[in-house]
């Protein structure tokens, strides 16, 4: 074949090739978190990235994503230039990372080693020569002459010195030995202090790989979202009250805070980030109810096996875990300047099965588990003041504020940071509240309010012959001042025994007893109240009076009910 045969034939084969589509490649995705959207048990985390396609096939492979991720909750998007079709996605674990050792570190670290080794072959030799020596010492001067003669007593002293010389120039030797010895330890340790050591992961990560297929050579930018585990956030709210004056109404600033942890193993870093009170791993239809049925209750087999009855303990449902308790206080700072500072506050989307509340902004939070608290909406409350008081339990009245959500969306169950005239007075909670409804909120002792419950009378009627009843009459006294120079409600608690035994019964003593405003607190059975408004000064007396019977072959003893 000629050389111009040879060259035409290349040429044909290089022009086939390049008409060809290129095969598929893997390209790396230099991807960064965009938006994240927090719910209660878990995180919705967007990625975006810019790459640049050949024609043809391209896997693109996002690396060193957590290990948390919801593998089905994987969706990938884009837009190109060119025509472009999303194929399959993978997930796979990622092999573990470890860094390699620094080489001159190790180097270093190997000569220091090999020169230890050294001078412990000196320290040992120095040792042996001074045990020797020593020996000689020990032999008396008349066994010291060459020929085994006595040796003559005018050599006695020389002997005597070139023992000791020999000791004194084999001690310093030694000395300086481990002198060295020690300084090669000290130099070996530290460099075994500082050198990097392989990293283990506790925790594997996972690799997404997303088939592409671009019509022609484009840039695109792709769009990777998953909902990833370890991330969550929960409601705290901070109640400031104003409790007012003569001319003055009461008000309450509100405002809510999101308080959001994670340990997703990935930072947050310049995010969009939103808060959702939608739970986005709880179960997505109601559980179904099966047949209750009752039957007699038969009494085990004796004799059952001990092992039989360890399995059947074993079997068992196990406890679930307890919650962990997430967060600690947050409380905003003020600034100094003359002017206060305002806090940024999120945007709210309210749908009719869930809220979102948008940070305005771009936001950072570490995977440590430290906790970030946003601001994510305020409101300035008019409440309706009162006092409560419970008296058998604690002679103080607590100042109360009834309040209404108008917000759009509910109140969620949460801790309060209450706050009383500027002055922080603990931490309190709430229940869910619901658009539209009413709560109530303990901001404190009252001292303005005096009260005081005092045992009245407690006559037993003992019985005189067997088989007869036994009575007991308690009447009890509570005394309440308002000592404010404004008019104030106040409600006051207190209870009579009940029973579920037809042998006991428990009647109330109408004429020793203050006509209740309210029965069954609360769907709380023997619970009452006593709920009037005070002038400025007013005193009033509440009465509570019952009488309980039963059999006097019987002892009897008061249970305080679970709630």
């Amino acid at each position: 074949m000629s050389q111009s045969t040879i060259l035409t034939s290349a040429t044909s084969a290089l022009a086939m090739m390049a008409a060809m589509p290129a095969l598929a490649g893997e390209l790396e995705a230099r991807s960064k978190i965009d938006a994240v959207t927090v719910y209660p048990d878990a995180a919705a985390i967007v990625r975006l990235t810019e790459v640049e396609l050949p024609a043809g096939a391209t896997t693109l492979i996002f690396k060193g994503l957590p290990y948390a991720i919801d593998p089905a909750s994987l969706r990938i998007t884009g837009e190109a230039g060119a025509a472009l079709t999303i194929g399959a996605v993978d997930t796979k674990l990622a092999a573990n990372d470890a860094k390699p050792l620094d080489s001159a570190l190790e180097t270093k670290l190997r000569n220091l080693r090999t020169e230890r080794e050294g001078w412990q072959v000196t320290l040992d030799a120095l040792s042996a020569k001074i045990a020797m020596i020593n020996r000689y010492a020990e032999t008396s001067p008349a066994k010291m002459s060459p020929d085994a003669k006595p040796l003559d007593i005018g050599q006695w002293n020389a002997a005597f010195d070139t023992v000791a010389n020999a000791l004194a120039k084999t001690g310093d030797e030694l000395r300086s030995a481990r002198a060295k010895a020690r300084d090669l330890d000290d130099d070996i340790k530290a460099l075994e202090n500082a050198r990097t050591r392989p990293t283990n992961r506790t925790a594997p990560t996972r690799d997404v790989a997303v088939e592409l297929e671009a019509a022609s050579a484009t840039k695109g930018k792709i769009t990777l979202s998953y909902r990833v585990n370890g991330a969550g956030w929960r409601p705290i709210y901070d109640a400031r009250l104003d409790t007012g004056a003569k001319d003055r109404k009461p008000v309450i600033e509100w405002v809510r805070r999101a308080s959001i942890q994670q340990r997703t193993g990935e930072d947050w870093t310049d995010v969009n980030l939103a808060v959702s009170t939608i739970r986005a791993r709880g179960g997505t239809q109601a559980p179904d109810l099966m047949t209750e049925r009752l039957n007699f209750w038969e009494p085990p087999v004796v004799g059952m096996a001990a092992g039989g009855l360890a399995k059947a303990r074993s079997m068992a449902p196990a406890a679930a875990p307890a919650p962990q308790a997430m967060m600690a206080d947050n409380m905003a700072e003020r600034a100094e300047a003359p002017k206060r500072a305002v806090e940024q506050q999120a945007s709210v989307e309210a749908g009719a099965f869930q809220a979102t509340f948008r940070i305005p902004g771009r936001v950072s939070v570490a995977s440590d588990g430290s906790t970030k608290s946003l601001r994510i909406g305020s409101r300035s409350i008019n409440p309706v003041l009162a006092v409560k008081a419970v008296p058998l339990l604690d002679e103080t009245g607590f100042l109360e504020a009834r309040f209404t959500n108008e917000d759009e969306v509910p109140l969620l169950a949460g801790e309060v940071n209450i706050f009383r005239d500027g002055v922080y007075t603990g931490a309190g909670r709430i229940n869910m509240v619901a658009p539209g409804d009413a709560t109530d909120l303990g901001f404190g002792p009252d001292s303005s309010v005096k009260i005081s419950r005092i045992p009245v009378k407690r006559k037993e009627n003992e019985p005189s012959w067997l088989g007869s009843t036994k009575q007991e009459a308690r009447e009890f006294k509570t005394i309440v001042k308002n000592l404010h120079d404004f008019p104030i409600k106040i409600t006051v608690q207190d209870r009579i025994p009940i029973s579920e035994n037809s042998a006991i019964t428990i009647e109330q003593n109408s004429a020793a007893t203050t006509p209740p405003t309210e029965k069954n607190v609360g769907d709380k059975r023997g619970v009452v109240a006593w709920s009037y408004d005070y002038a400025p000064g007013e005193t009033k007396e509440i009465k509570l009076g019952y009488r309980m019977k039963w059999p006097a072959d019987r002892e009897v003893n008061f249970e305080s009910l679970p709630k």
